[in-house]
């Protein structure tokens, strides 16, 4: 069951206990006798519910990292901070925009509710916002024809959760305009052809082994993890839509194994 529900449903039921006894109970009482422990629970814990709640739905939502398809910009284990507003304001539960304040922009790193499975939360960059034609191609790519800048910045190991060492090569991509650092592993295809899903809206792509060619649908993103090699995207599930998008990540808070990442920004 989604948090977000649990606490509408302790929010409901706290508050309508609180209610109940404001109103009802609370009169029929005798004087000097003491509140059933019920009420007195529900009292306590209504307010500390309901801010909690408007925190997290509209606010900052916290999230862990729990794969390395981010990697170097985000590791796992990393606790990062996601605001909620800054794409509008949704209604929770049903993710519906009730207020516009900004759309996502390239170079961004979001959250929101994978396509194949809306219970579960996904963290990459948004690489194609609506309209935009998207190449990718020899491990480089396009945006609406133009090559975006690519220059080699050294080596990267990292291990993973199998204790298997990897050798990456470690990248500075100019993402119209926003730097950020990027992993490819040249021993690795630049997609798994047999691994692209039937998604939705596929007929906006093209697959061959030299390319991957997408225009990105009206209200609709393209994502990729930085660690491109190693991550499943939107060239393997396809496009995001607006109504699946969380937030945006901005801030590292805690990391228990590696204490030098607390307090960084996300860019």
């Amino acid at each position: 069951m989604p948090f977000a529900l649990i606490l509408i449903l302790l929010l409901l039921l706290t508050g309508s206990i609180w209610l109940l006894d404001r109103f009802m109970l609370r009169a029929k009482r005798p004087a000097g006798v003491n509140e059933p422990w019920w009420v007195e629970y529900a009292k306590s814990f209504f307010p500390v519910i309901l801010a909690v709640f408007l925190l997290r739905s509209f606010l900052i939502e916290p999230f862990k990292i729990p794969s390395g398809s981010m990697i170097p910009t985000l590791h796992v284990g990393d606790f990062i901070l996601v605001n909620r507003y800054t794409y509008g304001l949704r209604l929770p539960i049903v993710n519906k925009k009730f207020v516009e304040i900004n759309q996502p922009q390239r170079g961004d790193v979001m959250v929101f509710h994978y396509p194949e499975d809306p219970s579960v939360d996904y963290i990459k960059r948004v690489i194609g916002v609506p309209g935009d034609v998207l190449v990718y191609r020899n491990k480089r790519l396009w945006i609406n024809g133009t090559e975006q800048v690519l220059q080699r910045d050294g080596d990267y190991n990292y291990v993973e959760s199998e204790l298997r060492f990897l050798h990456t090569e470690r990248y500075k991509e100019n993402l119209d305009g926003h730097s950020h650092a990027v992993l490819l592993n040249p021993e690795m295809p630049q997609v798994h052809l047999a691994n692209v899903a039937n998604f939705p809206q596929h007929e906006q792509c093209s697959y061959t082994e030299e390319e991957v060619r997408c225009t990105v649908p009206p209200a609709s993103y393209f994502m990729m993890g930085d660690n491109r090699d190693n991550s499943r995207d939107s060239r393997y599930w396809g496009f995001v839509p607006d109504e699946m998008i969380v937030g945006k990540a901005f801030f590292i808070w805690m990391n228990f194994g590696e204490l030098d990442r607390v307090g960084l920004s996300i860019k």
